[in-house]
Formats: C-alpha cells, structure tokens, sequence
C-alpha cells in the first residue's frame, strides 16, 4: 500500500493493521467496514513488487462477489483498477469485471482519472 490509489486509500481510511489480520492471500479480498458501506482491497499479489495477474485479478473480484452477495451490496462504485502501475490492459480487465458480474443485479460503475484536461465518463456495468 505505498503506491497509486492504496495510498489515497491508506491515508483516508487507515486501518492498515486490520486489513493485514485478515491475512489474504493473492486472489482473495479484504474487506473494511466505513460508514455503512464496504471498502474492498483486492489482493491480487503475493508481494507489492509483483505484477498481478489476469487470474489472480478475477479469482480477486469473485471475492468480491460473494461478499456482495452474501451481504446484500447492490452497487459498487471503484477505479480502473489493475491498469496504472499494475499495468494491465482496460480491455482484458473490463471483460473480467463483465463476466464475473454479469449474472447478478450489482450496478458496478468503474470511474477513470482525467484525461488531457477532460473528465473521463464512468463505465457502468449491469
């Protein structure tokens, strides 16, 4: 957590030593409670070093389903997550987030940083 969007994460919500007691591992998610919603931290990796995969990324976001499932979430809201420092492709991870939640009725929309001066309209997946 001491690059990219973990930082802002980090540095707004804290609780780095809750996330670390869950004691995940690559392709499974934390889970932080904020003001009556859910803060999902992906573990996609086993070291911040590493690179992720397209797999871990997906076993990762299925995670993230069943604890939206289980727990009744019907809308989440995240990042182009995977595609800066990780540097995975938009179009392979778009695809991902499609087909792992496809079959439910959770709204995902997929906000994007700005580019050239102009806001970036959100991805909304249903």
């Amino acid at each position: 957590m001491g690059k990219g969007i973990a930082v802002l994460f980090k540095k707004n919500f804290g609780r780095v030593t809750a996330l670390k007691e869950q004691k995940k591992l690559a392709g499974e998610c934390a889970v932080l409670t904020h003001d009556r919603r859910f803060i999902y931290f992906l573990i996609t990796k086993k070291k911040a070093s590493q690179k992720p995969t397209y797999i871990s990324l997906r076993q990762s976001l299925e995670a993230v389903k069943s604890h939206c499932l289980e727990n009744n979430v019907k809308i989440i809201s995240q990042p182009r997550i995977g595609c800066g420092l990780d540097q995975l492709e938009w179009s392979k991870v778009s695809q991902i987030l499609q087909d792992v939640f496809k079959q439910t009725d959770i709204l995902l929309t997929v906000y994007s940083l700005l580019q050239g001066g102009k806001e970036c309209p959100p991805a909304v997946f249903h």
